[in-house]
């Protein structure tokens, strides 16, 4: 082995900096913590599927309520551990209480136009129209997704409760000018959502906090013209 090659070897058996060890635990704990909380904010909903897998989806819907507040607490855990806070269940709770109100609305609203654009899909689907007007609700369906999810984003990321109807036309904008960050981020969100379906317990204790991250992170992307230039720690 040559001299240079005996120089580098103490460097690449030397252990990580102490800082690294401490990011990585920190992160591992944040995520852990998230799944946590998710967990006990959507336990009705996590218990119906345990339960009753095949229940009738209006009663789904009704029972998922909880999880538009429980998105923008985990929303606002994801921004502090961006800050550099490592105390994340304090922040989801604060998230959670400023943004239920507006998160509750956005998401019982967005359940309503995507439960009426379903049954709009059924009705359509064995009739002569069907093949060309199925895949243009299911393109709204998404959008509408898009869209409440982005308004998500935005009212956890708010340091003030913000109004509702000013934001929806900028940030309809955005999702369909950058169609491109938002069409990935649904598809995350898309992988979540079949974890917990297909594994409820399991998908929320293991994924979903990794896959609501990039989500989060791909959908705060395309929104930087309306986000706040210092986000609310």
């Amino acid at each position: 082995m040559s001299a240079r090659g005996d120089r580098r070897t103490p460097r690449l058996l030397r252990p990580a900096r102490q800082e690294t060890y401490e990011l990585l635990f920190a992160t591992v704990y944040a995520g852990l913590m998230t799944n946590v909380l998710l967990a006990l904010t959507c336990a009705p909903l996590l218990a119906a599927l345990a339960i009753v897998g095949d229940a009738s989806w209006p009663f789904l819907a009704v029972l998922s309520l909880p999880c538009g507040p429980a998105l923008a607490g985990a929303f606002g855990g994801f921004a502090a551990l961006g800050d550099g806070s490592a105390d994340v269940a304090r922040s989801f709770w604060r998230g959670y209480r400023r943004a239920a109100p507006r998160a509750l609305l956005l998401w019982s609203g967005g359940a309503a136009a995507v439960g009426v654009l379903a049954v709009d899909v059924a009705a359509v689907a064995p009739t002569a129209w069907g093949p060309a007007l199925v895949p243009f609700f299911l393109v709204m369906s998404a959008l509408v997704v898009t869209v409440v999810f982005a308004l998500l984003v935005l009212v956890a990321g708010a340091a003030e409760p913000v109004r509702l109807r000013p934001l929806i036309l900028p940030c309809l904008y955005l999702v369909v000018r950058r169609w491109y960050l938002p069409a990935f981020g649904l598809a995350v969100l898309g992988l979540a959502v079949a974890a917990v379906l297909l594994k409820p317990v399991a998908g929320i204790f293991l994924t979903a906090s990794p896959l609501l991250y990039v989500a989060w992170a791909t959908t705060r992307f395309a929104l930087a013209p309306l986000l706040p230039p210092h986000p609310a720690r």
